[in-house]
């Protein structure tokens, strides 16, 4: 008696619902791609207990025809592909034909759907894989599919589904994926009656702030590079943007979500130089290449691709966010995009007493009305400037600020500069300053004023405070320096154009998988310009002759493991820059100006004048904002301005 048997087409779309419909979310994006792929400008979902107890998607597609409306729930049954070319580059959503099949198989689905020069709409019905004979129906033009008591018909998998708010929420997250990569779509979401998304065709900004939210938009920067035929655009969020989590990680290949492996990893490094560790960057990308350089058919539910040359895609990435974040300084944009906001989170976590002080006349009823019981504030103390100091400070602000009357008409004012003037050069001499001379006075226009302005002050010997175009900007100057000093250091580095190694005095050796042996004997070349000499033994042995001269301390075996593990990856490593960067890092660190130290005010505007030269200046190498601008506006809110 034969013991192999022929499976029932039913059992096997049960299968293959096992595979492809994991939970509702994964039946609820089978059918908004069908949608999508038949050029819907409007999909509204209706959702009721998670999509468990009832999933219904209408839009105003092109619609099928009486005929196609029976072959749409049959397996492997579609009209986007017809032969292996057509799979190779196939630019549609969906293509395999076994979505609706599978969603049919675990409950009771009702399919009706009208062409645009049709006189009615057709409509099936099937309950547990049995489709009933299709009849007419009232509906416009476009498709609806409502799928009723999801896994009815197979307790053991119902079983494995969680709650219905939990259900719920993989809903909607499927469905903003979905909506963000199609802006030019208008999306309607209702569960269990409710509005919750309503959101109508617009452009991809307002898409991303309607979805990620206002604080993301405001700390984004654009992205848009192209390579051959490969393009990669989007936003990206700020290295001082420490909302980031992995829910806000948005990537997109041709239209599609996709978690891919290469694409983090080039986002990750990119971050690496401005983004703690522990951080998580929020970002949306988009990334458009010809269907033949992807394949979209590599997992269950398409949320993996895989390309064919991954170097160039993790090098497109890489280059096009490390030259976004390598702007952000403080000639390009700003360290933290609404300090105001920050300012107002802080005064709701002060106690009743403090927010009593600045409370206005709408909120006062709420807070206690009892006054705070006066105490003697401590009296300032300012020391007395050296001579050096005065001077220098002199002047830097009789050349700053001792402007040339820019007319002859204006006589008074003329009179009153040149009488303001000689009341300075008669001050300064009487105290044995250096006068500074007129050929170097420098008339200050508002044009002129740089954007980190002029400082003023230092502050408890950490922040320096300096006076902008109508803002103040308060700077952490260690953070900043250490920014600096760090940046300086690479370009040294850098300007050599390769790494300098050093031999070792004793090789060291350990054993290797075959992988790795594999990939050191095909990139001994590449291994070389990192610094790293790198020869085999038995094919199972590597011996390391050479590393480079910065990481000579470091623990040798996890550094070429480190090394040959990207190499097999992406075909290519940073890792050896990354860990000269980490020194380089820590030398900055220790090098720079520490708080606590008292600079002039010459320091303070070299310092601010190098900070907006230098690249990714607006955080340290720590991810922390290196300075805040507070403009008037945020400054009147704060002292009810106006109010």
């Amino acid at each position: 008696m034969s013991q192999i048997h022929l499976l029932s087409d039913h059992l096997i779309n049960q299968i293959a619902a096992g595979e492809v419909i994991e939970r509702p979310a994964n039946a609820l994006k089978e059918i908004i791609e069908n949608s999508l792929d038949a050029g819907a400008s409007h999909i509204d979902i209706k959702l009721e207990a998670g999509g468990i107890k009832r999933l219904c998607v209408t839009d105003d597609g092109q619609g099928m025809s009486e005929s196609d409306i029976p072959l749409a729930l049959h397996r492997h049954a579609t009209s986007k592909i017809g032969s292996l070319e057509d799979l190779e580059k196939v630019v549609s959503m969906g293509f395999r034909g076994e979505g609706l099949a599978s969603i049919a198989s675990v409950s009771r689905l009702t399919l009706t759907s009208r062409t645009a020069d049709a006189n009615h709409a057709t409509q099936i019905y099937a309950e547990d894989g049995r489709l009933s004979p299709i009849k007419a129906a009232a509906h416009a033009a476009g498709t609806t599919v409502e799928a009723v008591e999801l896994f009815f018909n197979t307790p053991a998998r119902r079983q494995f589904l969680k709650s219905a708010g939990t259900e719920f929420a993989h809903c909607r997250t499927m469905v903003e994926r979905l909506a963000m990569a199609h802006p030019d779509v208008a999306f309607d979401l209702q569960h269990n009656g409710k509005d919750i998304i309503s959101l109508p065709a617009q452009s991809l900004f307002e898409r991303c702030t309607a979805i990620m939210g206002t604080d993301f938009a405001a700390a984004s920067l654009n992205v848009d590079e192209s390579m051959n035929t490969m393009r990669v655009y989007g936003l990206i969020g700020k290295p001082t943007f420490m909302q980031g989590k992995s829910s806000q990680q948005y990537i997109f290949v041709n239209q599609r979500f996709v978690r891919d492996k290469i694409i983090l990893h080039a986002v990750k490094q990119a971050y690496n130089d401005v983004l703690h560790q522990a951080l998580t960057p929020a970002f949306v990308l988009f990334l458009t290449l010809p269907p033949t350089e992807v394949d979209a058919n590599v997992h269950p539910t398409k949320s993996e691709v895989r390309f064919r040359q991954s170097q160039a895609v993790h090098q497109l990435i890489f280059h096009a966010l490390n030259k976004c974040l390598a702007a952000t300084n403080a000639a390009q944009t700003e360290s933290v995009s609404q300090p105001a906001t920050v300012l107002a989170d802080i005064m709701q976590k002060q106690p009743a007493d403090v927010q009593q002080l600045f409370a206005t006349s709408e909120n006062k009823s709420n807070l206690q009305k009892t006054p705070a019981p006066y105490q003697r504030s401590h009296t300032p103390l300012q020391r007395n400037l050296s001579l050096r100091e005065s001077q220098a400070a002199l002047n830097t602000y009789a050349q700053l600020y001792k402007q040339e009357p820019s007319t002859t008409d204006n006589s008074i004012a003329a009179n009153f500069e040149s009488e303001a003037d000689s009341e300075l050069v008669m001050w300064e001499q009487a105290r044995g300053v250096a006068i500074a001379s007129t050929t170097q006075q420098t008339t200050v226009n508002d044009t002129d004023i740089p954007p980190l302005g002029y400082a003023i002050a230092q502050l408890l010997d950490i922040y320096i405070l300096a006076q902008a175009e109508e803002a103040l900007i308060l700077v952490d100057m260690h953070a900043t320096a250490e920014r600096v000093n760090y940046e300086k250091m690479k370009q040294q580095r850098d300007a050599t154009g390769k790494v300098s190694s050093q031999t070792l005095l004793i090789p060291v050796r350990f054993q290797a998988s075959n992988e790795e042996v594999a990939t050191a004997e095909d990139y001994s070349i590449t291994l070389r310009e990192y610094g790293l000499d790198i020869q085999i033994e038995n094919n199972q042995q590597l011996v390391v002759h050479s590393v480079p001269a910065m990481l000579i301390k470091s623990d040798i075996q996890r550094l070429v493991q480190q090394v040959l593990a990207d190499m097999i990856t992406i075909g290519s490593s940073d890792v050896v820059k990354e860990r000269e960067n980490r020194i380089l890092s820590t030398l900055a660190c220790h090098g720079s100006v520490r708080a606590g130290r008292r600079l002039t005010l010459p320091e303070m505007n070299a310092l601010l004048r190098d900070m907006e030269k230098t690249e990714r200046a607006n955080q340290c190498n720590h991810g922390r904002p290196t300075w805040v601008k507070l403009r008037l506006q945020d400054l009147d809110a704060l002292f009810l301005r106006g109010q």
